[in-house]
């Protein structure tokens, strides 16, 4: 069916134009109408939340001579992060993205000059969790925003989950880049420029994404007190009180905090392991394997045309991410754990980016922004948990101890989405083609 251009009000759901015949790619992606115009500087926006726990750590352990305290002071601003973010996600779909932005861009370059202060004036530990928290309450949102944006863009559109697999990669491609950088400024430079380049970055970064103001949602109407969360059909003006208040959206939040599960454990045993055998400089290229490996998953995973249903996808990919996970703990050489971590980084983006797509359904364009800054914040404090967990069993324990917390958080949450996996599909009114409307698409369910 031929698409019909009509007028479209800023920040208003526009359709895609694909025709339901031809397969979604990147390429296809990459050519939707204003794309670039907050891809860019969403790129440059996020770049440096990828930077910011490592140059926490850095820089806390150069002026404390400690990495427990160092740990502590990144953990805490973890945590901040992961709990405030919801918040920010929900101020923006009630007041929209750029009004949001400018006062937290604000307020956490001079949190980061802030803690950069105080670590190198030698303050106690107790002034460096203080300013740790404003630290991380605003750590600016981009990733949420950007794909609450390809929401508009994309309403409807077979291309959805092409955008969920094209973010999910451009993610882990900041925390690749993120860390290199981070760790050239420390000890290139001086201990203190990553973190006041952190700062700087996310001041120009943010203002350059908050510019870009026609592609922002359109803000959500405020529900009544008795207000319930709307379908997720696709109306940005349906009355919502809390993503949250979505039953499928608390399910994926426990899925989410399996997947931070991994990646603090990881961080953590794997570490501890290469530092055992008497290589630490190890650890980085196991962790790049699995990096590599999630990378490498989710671009494939854009590039598929899938039949199935997100929610059945959903189960056997974290089913698979549990069963890769569970082997770690097991590997007793550098083969075997770059192999096995390999595999774990290859199942992680299937069930990042079907959580991401699951989202789009069940959740209305008015509330999408704060239901993916449930699940990003879900995933940082998986992580946060999972490093002290892991730091303990460490310890405690044996070297390589550390690798049953990723198995324990994929296990748990995956007992929880299989017992709750009703509470995944979408409901009834988004699985209704409306007659006579061309650019609406039957999503399948299970």
């Amino acid at each position: 069916m031929a698409s019909t251009v009509t007028p479209r009000t800023p920040g208003a759901p526009e359709t895609s134009g694909t025709p339901a015949s031809t397969r979604p790619g990147y390429g296809q992606l990459l050519r939707t109408r204003g794309a670039w115009t907050f891809l860019l500087p969403g790129f440059a926006a996020r770049q440096p939340f990828a930077m910011l726990t490592l140059s926490i750590v850095l820089l806390v352990q150069h002026t404390t001579g400690s990495y427990g305290a160092a740990g502590a002071v990144a953990a805490v601003t973890g945590v901040s992060m992961a709990l405030f973010a919801p918040f920010t996600g929900r101020l923006a779909d009630r007041h929209g993205q750029r009004a949001v932005l400018l006062p937290v861009i604000a307020v956490h370059a001079l949190a980061g000059l802030s803690l950069t202060a105080l670590a190198l004036a030698d303050a106690p530990l107790w002034a460096l969790f203080a300013a740790a928290v404003p630290t991380g309450a605003s750590v600016p949102q981009i990733g949420p925003m950007v794909r609450a944006r390809w929401g508009v863009k994309l309403q409807g559109s077979p291309l959805v989950p092409t955008a969920a697999a094209f973010e999910s990669v451009t993610d882990e491609l900041t925390f690749v880049l993120g860390p290199l950088l981070a760790t050239a400024l420390c000890t290139a430079v001086d201990p203190a420029a990553g973190l006041l380049t952190e700062a700087g970055l996310t001041l120009v970064g943010g203002l350059l994404f908050a510019a870009q103001r026609g592609s922002q949602p359109a803000v959500a109407p405020r529900a009544g007190a008795g207000a319930v969360t709307g379908s997720g059909s696709g109306d940005g003006h349906a009355r919502v009180r809390s993503a949250l208040a979505v039953p499928g959206v608390r399910v994926l939040v426990v899925a989410f905090l399996g997947i931070g599960a991994v990646f603090g454990g990881m961080q953590v045993a794997l570490a501890a392991f290469s530092e055992s055998i008497g290589e630490p400089g190890l650890n980085g290229v196991l962790y790049g394997t699995f990096a590599a490996g999630n990378m490498l998953s989710g671009i494939v995973c854009g590039a598929i045309a899938w039949k199935v249903a997100p929610r059945r996808r959903l189960l056997v990919g974290y089913a698979a991410l549990a069963l890769t996970a569970s082997g770690l703990w097991a590997a007793q050489s550098v083969v075997v754990l770059a192999g096995t971590g390999l595999l774990v980084g290859v199942c992680i983006a299937p069930a990042l980016i079907t959580g991401y797509t699951i989202v789009e359904s069940l959740v209305p364009a008015g509330a999408r922004t704060e239901a993916f800054t449930w699940l990003t914040g879900a995933v940082a404090l998986g992580q946060a948990a999972a490093v002290l967990a892991a730091g303990q069993l460490e310890d405690r324990l044996w070297d390589g101890a550390g690798f049953l917390v990723p198995m324990a958080g994929t296990l748990l949450a995956f007992a929880t989405l299989v017992a709750l996996r009703a509470r995944l599909a979408p409901p009834a009114a988004s699985r209704t083609v409306a007659r006579g409307v061309g650019h609406r698409t039957p999503v399948a369910v299970d």
